[in-house]
């Protein structure tokens, strides 16, 4: 491997430097799929973007406009985005501040928000409605001061590994959001409360187990960016990769627990967002890529996750066959694949369990019910053991 490593840097060196990608944003305006036009008294606003991120809205005075802050998004391709009606009067877009964007529509005359809310099942969009305002009324929501927990985002330390201790499996929990960002809300219930609760009560049976070292990306609610849960896991030596989620669709009957992992299309393109994004100490345990540009860092992570993904692919199939073998419902299509950031890692097997759908009365139902997230739990114990014996034995096997 270290021959192969070294001949891959040669290659690189002389490649030429134009290859190094250009910094991005996290998350990509979609403009084809979003739209602003006047509806009846109000204004619809519907912002498509390509992955789930934390944001918020609010409304500012002299002018009239609304301020949507995000983190992070691009917005390029904004002015190709349809503008129709006499409400909304200009949009911009630009940096807030180191790693979050902020949209500024311009309006016609004083307005609130009278729904605001992120679909994440799917496609991914931001949904507003704006109705007319009082003036009173707009000059009392304008002046209303930054929320404390957003202003300045609170950088959350890192946990401290503990020394691996031969024989045990090291499992990353990454339970979704917290902090300013709740992820799918319904009926008094949010998905960062649920899914830390479940967390919790994993990675306790995980260490009555004995079989596990376990260390939580986040242990109460607080905001964590999605980079850095994957410096996390690198940080903590981990052997697996489990990020934990509960989302809402806005359409669809979605029902049950559902697995992802990366899908393959997404590959190219996840090794250049962390090339991008992530200090080069911190992309692939045990390699130093300090002094190497994007393309080199890029083609080591590829090959790393050339044994990576298999080893993946049979942790969500022993996810799935524990999960049945509880005879708890899964979702009609229990394995898919997709581009979140949290299953980029290249070299730990990595995949995101969405336990079940908020927009479900039945899921959110067993999400609340102590036994049900027993049994789940116990589930998620025994795969982790299935795989980690299998994963060990196909290690051990001589390469040929």
């Amino acid at each position: 491997m270290k021959a192969l490593v070294r001949l891959v840097l040669l290659i690189c060196a002389l490649a030429s430097p134009g290859f190094a990608q250009q910094l991005s944003g996290l998350a990509k305006f979609e403009a084809g799929a979003s739209s602003i036009s006047d509806a009846g008294s109000g204004v619809q606003i519907d912002l498509a973007i390509s992955q789930p991120v934390p944001w918020r809205v609010r409304v500012l005075d002299n002018p009239a406009r609304l301020v949507v802050d995000f983190r992070e998004v691009d917005w390029s391709g904004l002015s190709d985005m349809p503008l129709k009606g006499e409400k909304i009067v200009a949009i911009r877009a630009g940096v807030l501040r180191p790693g979050w964007s902020r949209l500024v529509l311009e309006l016609a005359g004083p307005m609130e928000v009278a729904s605001a809310e992120m679909h994440t099942g799917g496609a991914v969009a931001v949904h507003l409605r704006l109705e007319p305002a009082a003036t009173a009324r707009f000059a009392e929501l304008a002046a209303l001061p930054e929320p404390a927990d957003w202003t300045l985002p609170k950088p959350v330390d890192l946990p401290k590994a503990a020394a691996k201790q031969d024989g045990k499996l090291v499992v990353v929990l990454d339970p979704g959001h917290g902090g300013l960002d709740p992820g799918a809300e319904r009926d008094g219930q949010n998905e960062k409360t649920l899914v830390l609760r479940f967390a919790r009560e994993l990675k306790e049976l995980l260490l009555r187990d004995g079989s596990f070292d376990v260390v939580m990306t986040r242990e109460e609610d607080v905001f964590v960016p999605l980079e850095t849960r994957i410096s996390i896991a690198h940080q903590a030596g981990a052997d697996v990769f489990l990020s934990l989620h509960a989302d809402a669709l806005a359409e669809g009957d979605a029902v049950g627990a559902t697995i992802y992992s990366l899908s393959e299309d997404a590959s190219d393109a996840a090794s250049a967002a962390l090339a991008e994004r992530h200090d080069r100490d911190d992309l692939l345990a045990g390699v130093d890529l300090t002094q190497q540009d994007d393309l080199v860092a890029e083609v080591l992570m590829d090959m790393a996750r050339t044994d990576t993904t298999p080893r993946t692919e049979r942790l969500a199939t022993a996810l799935e066959v524990a999960i049945k073998g509880q005879g708890l419902k899964m979702h009609r299509h229990p394995r898919q694949r997709a581009s979140f950031s949290v299953l980029k890692s290249a070299d730990v097997p990595s995949v995101l369990v969405e336990l079940g759908f908020l927009s479900s009365a039945s899921d959110l139902k067993r999400l609340d019910d102590p036994k049900w997230r027993a049994k789940m739990a116990e589930a998620m114990v025994a795969a982790l053991k299935a795989w980690g014996k299998q994963d060990a034995g196909l290690q051990a096997l001589p390469l040929k």
